[in-house]
């Protein structure tokens, strides 16, 4: 039998949401359903936040102390992250980390069992990577050009041609 993924669910409730309560209630059935084990939870109240982790510079830290303490492999964020967020959050973590969004289509993905669907939802998790190649890969080198390649000559970015393949498909 295969061992479950270990989660940690986190999320900021900004302003005192009234349905904060709500909202992390339904991630952790999210997360059941994409068949992870939830080991932990994370919560933060913040006015705004923050652009560089989403959370605290201070709750980063808690947040290693509990992936210690629990064994986590990954986390998952309730509200959709930013490249750099996502970025900053892996390298200061060292876990795979996902929001809600990339939790759901996830989801889809595991359940999707015609060619049509498994395409389908091919094309969303995409569309939703397309944002997030910004920074998302550490060997943004350069391409060499050359005669009878795809790519446009030399000095051409990886990111250029992952954002091409990427709408290519």
């Amino acid at each position: 039998m295969e061992q479950r993924q270990r989660a940690i669910l986190v999320d900021v409730n900004i302003n005192n949401q009234s349905n904060f309560q709500e909202s992390m209630e339904e991630l952790k059935n999210l997360i059941i359903a994409c068949e992870f084990e939830v080991v932990g939870k994370v919560e933060q109240n913040l006015k705004a936040v923050n652009k560089a982790f989403y959370i605290g510079s201070g709750k980063v830290n808690e947040v290693i102390f509990l992936i210690e303490e629990t064994e986590a492999d990954i986390l998952i964020f309730d509200n959709e992250l930013t490249s750099s967020q996502l970025r900053n959050l892996e390298k200061a973590l060292g876990r795979k980390i996902m929001d809600r969004t990339s939790l759901i289509l996830e989801i889809f993905a595991k359940r999707a069992k015609t060619r049509e669907a498994k395409l389908q939802v091919e094309v969303a998790c995409l569309q939703y990577m397309l944002p997030r190649l910004v920074g998302s890969n550490l060997s943004l080198g350069r391409q060499s050009g050359g005669v009878g390649t795809k790519n446009r000559g030399a000095g051409e970015k990886k990111l250029v041609l992952d954002r091409r393949n990427i709408e290519d498909k």
